[in-house]
């Protein structure tokens, strides 16, 4: 137990103990790190999106100064084992649960045979500098038979169509179904029936940081070490340990200072494999940084989907059922298998009480790059559907969209309540706490309430202004499993040392999880070290991806700590003569309750607990104070949040302006309410970027045509509103802590929000926007054609 006098950090606004370094020039990243003998290796890619290679000549390469060694895919094959198939596996109550077929087509390190996207690598150059490998590279001659190009998903399934895996004589790689309910009966007897298609165009997370990758081989121990700039330090060990053929034991994985992830660093690529190979096959280390032009058109990008939804409700707007039949452009690999589009499924539900549902997802390969996890992972596209339809009901009976949304919310009283699906951990889905039409109020409080602003709008429109308000509601599932892992130990000095799985990219993991160690100790946060990103500390970990580290990492702490603290408080009673029932933790101390100045320090104790002569441990009490803990999550918590825009749409030029934008959002338990405002502003101006800017744009031939930062827009800090947050805190019973993720929240709302404020803004052009981004050539267009949003638009020349 910790004493009540004890100060308490969770729930502080603490700055963070990383910002030091970084803003002083003293972080360390991939790139900053320089090895003696480091070699540099640049990659041959594709210049085709599909085609079957004939020949690869790296003669005149090889050839070059400088140059160590040239490798080509067929090469690659015969000195080294084919690359272990599937990155994400699904745990056996889902495969059991949910009608499936997956087919997990295996990326090879290098491509053989055939190149399936532009970019895909062909042949790697290994020279003594970045310069020389770059002149070798451009002598490498690929000679490549071009193949019919497949870049729609749609007409990828069409009969007679370029198959773009042979193996499975089909583009459609994997397909599923959830449903609950009488779907096709209450459809066919609703009162009110709509069907519409939705699309969310393909973007990406764009880190500040590009992927990078240093390999070092020790020939005494025959032992590798990577530095990656990834999110997943364990499951590239894993991986590299596989592909070398090494124990996992001699493989060791670092995160380094890590520029963002997002998600598009969050699993396993070809790089973080061959680049170590390298290093051992040449016998030094070898470093490989990705350009950003190299990560626009490698590194993958995400959403994409295309659904098609048909919706049955009542005159007051009760959802009577929902269909959606949805298309996933996977693009030409699929490394995390049904992930995305699993997690699209069941967050269709949002916040709202739906008796009938459906959902099937189709995955499609096509020749573009692959598509993985970016920064809600299925869900922006999931909110899009779902919170469009919301607004289309209310617009087809006369309704406000907010009453539409109250009249099929879930209730705080109906908590925890089922909602018939199972998640992707092949639990029920169970929203664990929210108040979900509490955020809603909150937000049109926040902005002086919804009559005001309708009386604004019409006195703006009589004025030849149109400004519009948009609201979107989700929930979303946080802090899956499998695990997560934590070692807990006190230091000598009376410090706590952790180390985990957990990888940061910016999050603050180091001043998060300080003051939850702080408060389970009854220490100052200062006192606490943590240690992150880095293999060799703890034996097995998960890594940092899809709004789980928070909830994971706390409750295995809390865990490992709670093991220890009986350890400790049995030391403690023998140096003290008492029982350890009667001890508690207090400033650095433990303590007898009740007797101030009867204690000893967390140090004394720590000294006490050594083995060997003298130690004051009691019979049966083993040597260290040390524990590491597994936290293995029952299922995942569910935080949500309400997002409202209010837009100014000037006519003319078809500008978007977001004039405000309120956030109420709900992750539990804040553990730092500064940081939990950052992520949630990062989060919401990501989103916006990907509405109204962000465009990974294809021809027909499957060239990338937004290949650099002038092409492909990102939001600039004059682009992106202040955004208001309200927290609301509803704190889950699944972990001790009570908190739910926040990571990916904020950017899953922002597309439908501000999709829905402009279609209230030209309502009376009655003008629909069901497909991103939102674009002023597709205002004027919607305003001059009085488009209705019949024709779903794709990023696609």
């Amino acid at each position: 137990m910790v004493g009540e006098e004890s100060p308490r950090f969770v729930g502080r606004s603490m700055q963070r103990r990383e910002d030091h370094r970084l803003l002083t020039g003293r972080g360390q990243f991939v790139a900053d790190l320089t090895l003696p003998g480091m070699l540099h290796a640049v990659f041959v890619r594709s210049q085709f999106a599909h085609g079957r290679i004939r020949s690869i000549d790296v003669g005149g390469a090889a050839a070059m100064p400088g140059v160590l060694r040239v490798l080509t895919g067929a090469e690659l094959l015969r000195i080294a084992p084919p690359v272990a198939g599937g990155q994400l596996s699904l745990p056996g109550k889902w495969r059991t649960a949910v009608q499936h077929t997956i087919h997990n087509p295996q990326q090879p390190m290098l491509a053989v045979g055939k190149v399936r996207h532009v970019g895909e690598a062909v042949a790697v150059v290994v020279a003594e500098n970045l310069y020389q490998a770059l002149d070798a590279a451009e002598l490498v001659t690929v000679d490549i038979e071009p193949l019919a190009v497949v870049v729609d998903p749609e007409a990828a399934l069409a009969p007679g169509t370029e198959i773009i895996h042979e193996e499975y004589a089909t583009n459609l790689i994997g397909e599923f179904a959830v449903e609950k309910g009488q779907v096709a009966a209450a459809l066919s007897g609703a009162p009110h029936r709509l069907r519409r298609r939705f699309y969310t165009h393909r973007y990406a997370g764009i880190p500040m940081e590009c992927r990078g990758v240093i390999g070092a081989h020790d020939h005494r121990t025959d032992s590798v070490t990577i530095w990656s700039a990834t999110q997943v330090v364990h499951s590239v060990r894993r991986a590299a340990a596989a592909f070398l053929q090494l124990p996992e034991a001699r493989v060791r994985c670092v995160a380094l200072d890590v520029g963002g992830g997002f998600g598009t660093k969050g699993h396993v690529y070809p790089e973080d494999l061959l680049i170590p190979f390298l290093a051992r096959l040449v016998g030094r280390p070898v470093r490989w940084i990705e350009e950003r032009q190299e990560h626009l058109l490698c590194s993958c990008h995400s959403r994409d989907q295309l659904h098609e939804v048909e919706v049955g409700f009542d005159s007051e707007g009760h959802v009577v059922a929902f269909r959606d039949e949805f298309l996933v452009d996977c693009g030409a690999w699929n490394p995390v298998g049904v992930a995305i589009a699993y997690n699209t499924a069941v967050h269709l539900l949002g916040p709202y009480r739906i008796a009938n549902f459906a959902a099937t997802a189709r995955i499609v390969a096509t020749n573009k790059v692959p598509n993985a996890p970016y920064r809600g992972a299925g869900r922006p596209e999931a909110a899009f559907a779902m919170e469009r339809t919301m607004d289309l009901i209310a617009h087809a009976l006369g309704l406000e969209p907010t009453e539409v949304r109250r009249r099929n919310m879930i209730h705080p009283k109906e908590m925890p309540c089922a909602m018939g699906l199972p998640y992707r951990d092949g639990e029920p889905i169970v929203y664990d706490s929210g108040d979900f039409p509490g955020a809603m109020d909150k937000v049109l409080q926040a902005i002086g309430g919804l009559a005001a602003f309708r009386d604004r709008q019409r006195e703006a429109r009589r004025l030849g202004r149109y400004l519009g308000l948009g609201v979107a509601s989700y929930v979303e599932g946080t802090g899956v499993g499998p695990f997560e892992s934590a070692m807990v130990r006190i230091e000598p000095t009376g410090s706590i040392y952790v180390s985990s799985g957990a990888c940061s990219q910016g999050q603050g993991m180091e001043t998060i999880f300080a003051q939850v160690v702080a408060d389970t100790w009854a220490v100052d946060p200062r006192d606490v070290v943590i240690a992150l990103g880095d293999t060799s500390l703890i034996a097995i970990g998960f890594g940092t991806i899809a709004s789980r580290s928070t909830v994971n990492l706390s409750a295995a702490i809390y865990h490992a700590s709670e093991r220890l603290r009986a350890k400790v408080f049995a030391i403690a009673g023998n140096m003290m003569e008492c029982a350890p029932a009667d001890l508690e933790l207090r400033h650095g101390k433990v303590g007898v309750v009740g007797v101030p100045g009867m204690e000893v320090t967390l140090a004394a104790v720590a000294q006490a607990a050594r083995p060997g002569w003298d130690h004051r441990r009691p019979a049966g009490v083993d040597a260290g104070l040390e524990e590491t803990f597994y936290w293995e999550p029952p299922t995942v918590t569910w935080a949500n949040a309400t997002h409202l825009a209010l837009v100014d749409v000037d006519t003319a030029s078809g500008t978007i302006a977001v004039d405000r934008y309120v956030v109420a959002h709900d992750c539990g338990v804040v553990i730092n309410p500064m940081l939990v405002d950052g992520q949630i502003v990062g989060g919401t101006v990501q989103g916006l970027g990907g509405t109204l800017f962000e465009e990974f744009v294809y021809d027909r031939q499957g060239q990338l045509l937004t290949g650099s930062l002038m092409d492909y827009a990102l939001p600039r800090a004059s682009d992106s509103p202040s955004v208001e947050l309200l927290h609301h805190e509803s704190p889950s019973p699944l972990n001790p802590f009570g908190v739910k993720g926040v990571g990916e929240g904020g950017a899953i709302a922002p597309p439908a929000a501000i999709a829905n404020a402009v279609c209230d803004a030209l309502a009376a052009f009655k003008a629909e926007f069901n497909a991103t981004p939102l674009k002023p050539e597709h205002i004027v267009r919607a305003i001059a054609t009085g488009d209705k949003g019949s024709g779903v638009m794709r990023s696609l020349l």
